[in-house]
């Protein structure tokens, strides 16, 4: 029986414990021995590695998070430590990794394959949905559908006290949250940091807006734009004259129940990640296309910078 091991990188997302659940059950089913690598690649050191069976993965499906941990390791970009953490898995005969991460993990993983020959596939998983050859990530549906409920709720203290509120979500340097938030809110100001913008170009009409009667405004922006989300906000109180509000939506982004979407991704990204190790790809990562899943190359995914579709930043 082959071992195979697997483990989460980074940010956690709410799709990992379905995606640990199927990796369980379908590394038994074929003929697979599963290992669980608990806190990332800083348990990969500490061989903190133990075996996964039927009875680790139960019930676990509908919990956000990750049941095995995650973290972000220093000691990992060091030749010392990864020496440390190939002689663990071999220890263990594990010649096979799965990361649930993103392309920083990847790029570590790159390394250490290129050293110890460890094969490994990522399965990218950041909400911040920034990872370039997937057009999706593990964990952005329950953020998106987070986001909207924290939406649809401030637009109701909005619209009673006639107030501006302005909503800030992760994302880092992408803005795909904001602007897929935005576009499915119907926001009247969506700031990302791929755009360029000028707060005084939409004064004219926001008190337009309000002069024909207007009660409130949405402004979702992403939290890498050039401005503090509370300057936004003063900016509608002095320019625009309306009272207003931040509210930072913060980590209770990465949380909550998986959608069906995020665990039957979960289940499809594992799958294509196990088939493409036992069909021979070494070293890969499972991106999700216009094509379908497909299997792609280190230098195809965390070596090119990511970009949002032209067609949703037309839709600005």
């Amino acid at each position: 029986m082959k071992n195979i091991a697997i483990l989460c990188s980074g940010g956690d997302v709410s799709g990992m414990n379905p995606a640990l659940k199927h990796f369980v059950e379908y590394s038994l089913k074929k003929g697979l021995q599963p290992y669980f690598i608990y806190d990332g690649y800083e348990g990969l050191i500490d061989n903190n590695i133990t075996k996964a069976g039927y009875e680790d993965v139960a019930g676990i499906i509908n919990r956000g998070g990750t049941k095995i941990g995650s973290a972000r390791s220093k000691r990992f970009t060091l030749a010392q430590y990864r020496k440390i953490a190939k002689t663990n898995l071999d220890n263990l005969n594990i010649d096979m990794l799965i990361v649930l991460g993103g392309d920083g993990s990847f790029r570590g993983l790159d390394v250490f394959y290129k050293e110890h020959g460890i094969k490994f596939c990522g399965i990218p998983s950041t909400i911040d949905n920034d990872i370039s050859g997937t057009t999706y990530c593990l964990g952005v549906d329950t953020a998106l559908n987070i986001i909207k409920v924290s939406i649809d709720a401030i637009r109701d203290t909005a619209a009673s006290f006639k107030r501006a509120f302005v909503i800030e979500t992760m994302g880092r340097d992408c803005g795909y949250l904001a602007l897929i938030s935005s576009l499915t809110s119907g926001a009247e100001l969506c700031l990302i940091p791929e755009i360029e913008y000028d707060l005084q170009s939409y004064e004219e009409e926001f008190k337009k807006q309000i002069k024909n009667g207007r009660r409130y405004f949405l402004a979702v922006v992403s939290e890498g734009i050039q401005q503090d989300s509370h300057d936004i906000a003063d900016w509608f109180e002095n320019k625009i004259g309306i009272e207003s509000r931040v509210s930072i939506l913060g980590h209770i982004q990465r949380g909550g129940n998986p959608t069906i979407y995020d665990r039957l991704m979960a289940y499809k990204f594992i799958t294509h990640a196990i088939n493409g190790l036992l069909n021979g790809t070494d070293e890969s990562v499972v991106c999700y296309t216009k094509s379908g899943f497909e299997l792609k190359s280190i230098d195809e995914v965390a070596n090119v910078k990511h970009v949002l579709d032209k067609e949703l930043l037309s839709y600005l």
